[in-house]
């Protein structure tokens, strides 16, 4: 029997982390303030600089396509600053925070849509060496909370304006 293990991995990865996310993350940001339940799941985007790993050399294989490797290795490094930036406009509670967080989620999703199109042309899960572990752990944890950041993002915004309208 020959499984694809990586796929199936992958696949587990996001059971566990949607799991864990809906059993333990999810009943404590339900009653918070949107500001501060984005905080949390903006952090765990803060460790994508992780995927500048594909650029370095000894870690990643040595086959690894280029033209997966810049743009996944450069893409979530941006990601990465974009939810530090996100988490501090929202300490800070400015005007920008809100739209920094949907520049973040537009770009980190952009990212892992880029990734997903490049690595399935070119069997990456195969040459990834020392990197393997990305696309199996940090990428599930990563596209879990971006589902958690959106639903925020969306409900809360929508309830927020439905409120203006009600005191008007």
């Amino acid at each position: 029997m020959n499984l694809p293990i990586f796929e199936v991995q992958v696949v587990l990865g996001l059971l566990t982390f949607g799991l864990l996310a809906r059993w333990f993350l999810a009943p404590r940001l339900a009653g918070l303030p949107r500001e501060s339940a984005l905080q949390p799941l903006l952090a765990v985007h803060t460790l994508r600089y992780i995927g500048l790993v594909f650029l370095a050399p000894g870690v990643a294989g040595p086959s690894l396509s280029q033209s997966f490797a810049i743009p996944a290795g450069y893409g979530t490094a941006i990601a990465s600053l974009l939810a530090l930036g996100a988490i501090a406009a929202l300490r800070a509670r400015s005007r920008v925070a809100i739209p920094l967080t949907w520049i973040f989620s537009v770009e980190g999703l952009a990212d892992f849509a880029n990734a997903f199109y490049q690595g399935s042309g070119h069997g990456v899960p195969d040459h990834l060496g020392a990197a393997y572990y990305v696309p199996i752990v940090i990428v599930p944890a990563a596209l879990v909370t971006h589902v958690m950041i959106l639903g925020l993002l969306l409900r809360r915004s929508g309830s927020d304006s439905s409120q203006v309208e009600k005191q008007r």
